[in-house]
């Protein structure tokens, strides 16, 4: 390759599946970069990236981890972000401040699929990024299948750099296409440079002017040099490369084995000479023209160090005691996992962790006016999919409870806290059971709060089919003044969704204006639960008579009549149960279409139809109707069935009528809940 200047601190982004090996390259990068001695591994938990305890319990990556070092003279910044879908929050925050990201792959064609999510991401964001197929060193590596599954879930053209060699069945080394030079993998070490194999040199001439002829759909020059049958130069070909993945026009594809480091220093020194500056970056991202600029995308609380804001240094120095407006740094920190080196200044590319920024959230941009929420292209929040009702196992435990989860929510902007008011729960919303599993592991592990958590209620209602006139008297004597209240009202059903309606049409003052509002006061506390145990929606109540006591008439004599009046009358009004009904969007793959569509049947939902996703090639949307009592593991059984990259979006729509034994069920179920 091309001599190149020293560049600035730049940042690479390490995204795949969960498996694919992100954290086992992590190691092997920063070993080669002489950041560690000693390569940790995940089984025996000693790696810089997954340094929790949840991730290390799991044996995956639960959040973000960072870590830095330097090659060949230049500082590097490695972001390994959580492979699971349910952790993706953390990952999108991060490729917004990358340079480059580095897609990690299972070698195995059936998996490619799960891959396509990540990939339109970086599309739809022109975030440049690589391509590492890891894993070869197994057995029966189908590469050119491999690369026909990749090719069909992205939306650019893929360019292999490396053809393999092999030996039998297994992967022992590749060429180079551009260099023309072949290496065999030495496990664990350097790969030792060989002649080409007289075998494979056919077949790297073929996909040396298959890489050249792709390059030339986007470069001229090379085109006419196709063209006209010359062979371009080695370092033309270099810097077409480079140009094209900076441009995010085609996504390089490059092979190896983290585990033994096969593969790790030739992507490494693509890096090195391909990424974007981070100069480059901040023009493609469109930022303010502040100096200093600073852009938040992590928060970590830490138990008796406080709170610490991960940011990227985009423009100008960044000091230790800085004041960005009214939020003054305390503690500027280079991070390499959960260690912490302090240090005095931070410069333009670099990402850097500060200390006690209590009011800064994720997503802010730092500059020295102050802060400005998502001043910077950011990922939208994901909706929340899944949740469960917590309490603290210990009542004392509340309040306790209540700051450690806004802690956890400032940590994780997909985490939701919600008090449901049908159900009185507190809920807990993520993107799926082990989302939620590892925040519960958070709170009883890092502030000392166990919780018990359980299904949510679904929040039922009730409402009435037929009218009733219903007259009530609460009358009480127990010596000096005493009680008397008596209405007469009429009680109608009105259509779905209109709420509650209470009328008076009283004549002659048989009930004084005072305590009409005493009796709508009593109507409304006893529709908070009807005959059937639910609040009760839908109804109107008119005031049309009563009478009442000079002396003994008081507001509270007439709410207990107006209660009673309900009490009485409501059970003859042909009660029946309503159920919350959401409008569901279901997101899959076209393959998987029948399989979503045999999901909302066998969930009691109505099907309106489906389309093709927007600019999203290959996959369709099905839209539905779908009990919300339906919902609660919907997610789960969506992405067993779709290798995990299904997902959905609902919101409330209406009430409707539920009946017969799934109706019988709820009610007696309220009914044993006392």
């Amino acid at each position: 390759m091309p001599a190149k200047s020293v560049s600035a601190p730049r940042c690479v982004a390490l995204v795949g599946p969960y498996l694919s090996g992100k954290t086992t390259l992590l190691e092997a990068l920063l070993s080669t970069c002489g950041a560690i001695h000693r390569r940790g591994t995940a089984k025996d938990g000693n790696t810089v990236g997954d340094p929790s305890p949840e991730a290390r319990k799991r044996n995956m990556s639960t959040e973000l981890s960072v870590a830095s070092g330097e090659f060949l003279g230049e500082r590097w910044h490695f972001l390994d972000c959580p492979g699971s879908i349910e952790f993706l929050q953390d990952s999108r925050n991060a490729l917004m401040v990358a340079d480059v990201a580095v897609v990690v792959v299972d070698p195995e064609p059936a998996k490619a699929l799960v891959v396509g999510p990540t990939l339109h991401f970086l599309k739809e964001n022109d975030i440049p990024h690589m391509i590492f197929i890891n894993k070869v060193d197994h057995p029966h590596v189908p590469m050119p299948e491999v690369m026909e599954a990749l090719q069909s879930i992205s939306e650019q053209s893929l360019v292999l750099r490396h053809v393999p060699i092999r030996k039998g069945d297994n992967i022992e080394g590749y060429v180079d296409l551009v260099s023309e030079r072949a290496y065999v993998y030495k496990p664990g070490d350097a790969s030792s440079l060989i002649e080409i194999p007289e075998d494979m040199k056919d077949m790297n001439d073929t996909a040396r002017q298959e890489l050249l002829e792709e390059l030339s759909n986007f470069d001229d020059p090379l085109l006419e040099m196709l063209l006209e049958d010359a062979v371009p130069p080695k370092e033309d070909i270099y810097g077409y490369l480079t140009k094209d993945l900076q441009d995010n026009t085609v996504v390089p594809v490059f092979i190896g084995a983290a585990e033994q480091s096969s593969g790790v220093l030739r992507l490494m020194k693509a890096l090195r000479h391909e990424t974007p500056e981070p100069s480059a970056s901040l023009e493609r991202l469109g930022g303010p023209a502040d100096d200093p600029l600073v852009e938040v995308f992590k928060t970590f609380h830490i138990p008796r160090s406080g709170k610490l804001s991960v940011a990227r240094v985009w423009r100008g120095a960044v000091k230790d005691g800085m004041n960005f407006g009214d939020h003054r740094v305390s503690g500027l920190y280079r991070l390499m996992g959960y260690d912490q080196e302090k240090i005095g200044t931070a410069e333009p590319g670099d990402i850097v962790a500060l200390g006690r920024l209590d009011d800064i959230n994720t997503g802010d941009v730092l500059t020295l006016s102050g802060a400005s929420p998502k001043a910077m292209p950011w990922p939208e929040t994901l909706k929340p999919l899944y949740s469960a009702a917590i309490r603290s196992e210990k009542r004392e435990d509340e309040v306790k409870l209540s700051t450690a989860m806004t802690k956890l929510v400032d940590e994780d902007q997909s985490l939701t806290i919600q008090h449901d008011d049908d159900t009185r729960q507190l809920l807990i919303w993520g993107q799926g059971d082990i989302h939620l599993q590892v925040a519960a592991d958070k709170l009883r592990e890092r502030y000392n709060v166990s919780v018990l958590s359980e299904k949510p209620e679904v929040p039922y209602k009730e409402t009435i089919r037929k009218p009733v006139k219903q007259h009530a008297r609460h009358k009480k004597q127990s010596g000096g003044h005493g009680e008397f209240g008596d209405v007469h009202i009429e009680i109608k059903p009105l259509p779905r969704g209109a709420g509650f309606q209470f009328d008076e049409s009283i004549h002659g003052g048989s009930v004084p204006r005072n305590y009409i509002p005493a009796v709508e006061a009593g109507v409304k506390e006893y529709l908070t639960e009807g005959p059937l145990g639910f609040p009760v929606v839908d109804l109107a109540v008119n005031l049309y008579d009563g009478q009442h006591h000079a002396v003994d008439s008081s507001d509270m004599a007439f709410r207990r009549a107006g209660i009673l009046a309900m009490k009485d009358g409501l059970p003859q009004c042909a009660p029946v149960l309503l159920e919350p009904v959401c409008k569901v969007t279901l997101s899959v793959p076209s393959e998987f279409t029948a399989n979503a569509q045999g999901i909302i049947t066998k969930r009691r939902g109505q099907i309106l139809g489906f389309n093709p996703k927007e600019s999203w090639e290959g996959w369709d949307e099905v839209g539905a109707y779908m009990p919300q009592s339906e919902l609660h593991d919907l997610i789960i059984e969506l992405r067993s069935l779709s290798q995990g990259v299904g997902t959905f979006e609902w919101e409330f729509d209406h009430l409707n009528e539920l009946a017969g034994r799934e109706a019988d069920m709820v009610i007696e179920a309220r009914k044993e809940a006392g």
